[in-house]
């Protein structure tokens, strides 16, 4: 049946990896870590929801400098400091020897640079790269 092949492909999708609850700023923040066979999936969350979503991946190239590039997939896209959270966590993966791209859900109240620092330092620290 259906749900029978659903529940087997949920069964091979990786345990995701919760830190303990984070506080920045004063704000409670819940930090999932997820690995899949082609990307992480980092999830930071202060409002209980995705909040904007971005995708950032290591650019294949001859440059002997590696190149990032992020995008905004849904949400709030005039957030620079959203961007440079994604693009030092694919700089930490690609530094550590993964090639695996990343998708980064932020839901936060505070955009500032200590929370952001504070999540950057989270994740890398408990990283499943």
């Amino acid at each position: 049946s259906s749900i029978t092949r659903q529940a087997q492909s949920l069964s091979n999708l990786p345990p995701p990896f919760l830190l303990k609850p984070q506080f920045f700023q004063g704000n409670k923040t819940d930090i999932v870590i997820c690995a899949y066979d082609d990307h992480f999936m980092v999830i930071a969350t202060q409002i209980g929801s995705m909040g904007t979503i971005l995708q950032a991946r290591k650019e294949e190239g001859v440059s002997i400098h590696p190149t990032f590039s992020v995008s905004v997939l849904l949400g709030k896209r005039d957030e620079p400091m959203l961007v440079a959270c994604a693009r030092q966590i694919i700089e930490h993966i690609s530094n550590a020897g993964s090639s695996r791209s990343l998708v980064l859900s932020l839901g936060l109240r505070d955009h500032s640079l200590p929370t952001l620092k504070g999540i950057v330092s989270a994740v890398t620290e408990n990283c499943l790269w």
